[in-house]
């Protein structure tokens, strides 16, 4: 039976809009997902998706699941593929584009706030290159746990509105289940988006593309739409650099490794997009990284700050002829923005860490000497700054530091709100997707439960909340293998 006939696409009891698609049609591709062979639902978000105004019960429907694999035109106007480029490990590819993905349309939240409405996994597109344009269901739950884990936490980041499986079998080294991901972010604007923009348009389509991120994701910047001068766009990239190290700051501070930080994977908005390659440290060290295919430790933890600003840099050198009325005036404007991204991620991650330690920002030679004991003593950051939370001991080579810190008389309460508990821990998170895509989604929903409320006690066992067994972060890898 066809997938558009009316038994499988009843009106929906909401209607997506299409601002992307209308707004950049140079950038937009019109598109659809493949048919599944039998699509199911896995798990629907039902807080986001109340939120989004979707109705659950109709997204749990028949055409419900047809629309969420992207195959039901009724309450879309217009999907597409986006168009985008990107450095990927430092190789600049000038056509990426949603090889796997589609933007069904963005949907108006509560909050009054357009939300897009992405899948990852719903076959080829224009931009697939070869590729099938498919998921496997392990890589796609661990974007839903760690991205709901990150939210709950926080960080910004794409949320994850579901999980369906396809019915396909698909070789990725084994035999895996297909599945695809929903995923929700203010847009998927990204640094490569930019990227693309300049070389596909040049200087007209990257300035289309510079308001309608305004419009987006800087409301506070709209008014200057009305009459654009090179001092809008200066604003924009400065508060682009603010986002990027709010999210950094926030990621050293929990110990997050993202694992593959190109530049199409850089949202402008400064949401964290793709849990592939990621993962929460449990000893803190500047080295680490979990990406299998990072050889050169490009994106090692410490090189996170870093490499935003080399992102950053990309994304300016797009911008140049909107900074300024010349090129020499918009290269002087690029180069001061610029020049100051290095203080924005010192001052976001001292902040966060004064956060965690519940004491004043302004106890700078205190953070200091905290975030040198890290790196001296390599300790599990999560255990620590609850052995702080919780006036236990803390471990070795942080008893002085503890005496001292609690003459500056902390804010626990605070404190209990942005040290969690529950992260999700590298040994339960494969334990989870293991038994998970053999059909068992018990320990899943156990640790998904406890890492979207990660500051209670009660929301999981202490299982749950242990470091992995000696030695296994030692060899531990993660893989693009969405």
């Amino acid at each position: 039976m066809s997938t558009t006939s009316p038994e499988y696409s009843p009106t929906a009891p909401f209607k997506l809009e299409a601002h992307f698609a209308s707004a950049l049609p140079a950038m937009a591709a019109p598109w659809h997902g493949e048919d599944a062979p039998d699509p199911q639902l896995v798990i629907l978000n039902e807080e986001l998706a109340h939120r989004l105004g979707l109705d659950p019960q109709w997204l749990r429907s028949e055409a419900g699941i047809q629309f969420l694999v992207g195959l039901n035109p009724q309450p879309l106007t217009k999907a597409v593929a986006q168009a985008y480029s990107g450095h990927q490990f430092g190789q600049f590819v000038a056509s990426l584009g949603d090889g796997r993905a589609l933007l069904l349309g963005e949907a108006r939240s509560a909050d009054g706030v357009l939300r897009d409405i992405h899948l990852k996994g719903s076959g080829r597109t224009p931009f697939s290159r070869g590729a099938d344009g498919r998921s496997i269901l392990g890589p796609v739950l661990r974007e839903y746990l760690v991205s709901e884990a990150m939210h709950s936490l926080g960080v910004p980041t794409t949320r994850a509105l579901a999980v369906l499986t396809t019915g396909r079998k698909i070789q990725r080294g084994t035999v895996s289940p297909g599945a695809i991901l929903v995923r929700v972010a203010t847009s998927h604007i990204r640094v490569g988006s930019f990227q693309y923009s300049n070389i596909a348009g040049g200087v007209d389509l990257s300035q289309d593309l510079a308001n309608y991120a305004i419009i987006r994701n800087f409301p506070e910047l709209a008014a200057g739409l009305d009459n654009p001068t090179p001092e809008l766009y200066v604003s924009l990239f400065r508060a682009i650099l603010r986002r990027q190290a709010t999210t950094v700051g926030k990621w050293t501070r929990l110990g997050f490794v993202h694992g593959a930080l190109n530049t199409d994977n850089t949202l402008i908005s400064g949401e964290t997009i793709d849990y592939g390659p990621c993962a929460f440290m449990e000893r803190y060290r500047g080295d680490a990284k979990f990406s299998s295919i990072d050889n050169y430790s490009r994106y090692k933890f410490d090189n996170q700050p870093v490499i935003l600003g080399w992102n950053m840099t990309r994304l300016v050198e797009t911008l140049i002829p909107l900074l300024g009325d010349t090129p020499d005036e918009g290269m002087t404007a690029a180069q001061e923005a610029l020049s100051e991204f290095d203080s924005l991620c010192e001052q976001a991650i001292a902040q966060e860490f004064a956060a965690a330690l519940g004491i004043d920002p302004a106890e700078s030679e205190v953070i200091a000497h905290f975030r040198q004991l890290l790196y001296q003593y390599n300790p599990d950051i999560t255990t620590l700054l609850r052995c702080l939370t919780d006036n236990t001991a803390p471990p070795a080579g942080f008893e002085f530091f503890a005496h001292t810190w609690k003459t500056l008389d902390p804010d626990i309460e605070a404190m209990r709100t942005v040290n969690p508990i529950f992260i999700p821990r590298n040994h339960l998170v494969e334990a989870a997707l293991s038994q998970a895509v053999e059909g068992d989604f018990n320990a899943f929903h156990e640790l998904l439960a406890a890492v979207c409320d990660p500051f209670n006690p009660d929301a999981g066992s202490a299982e749950l909340h242990g470091p992995s067994p000696d030695g296994f972060e030692e060899d531990y890898m993660t893989f693009c293998g969405t």
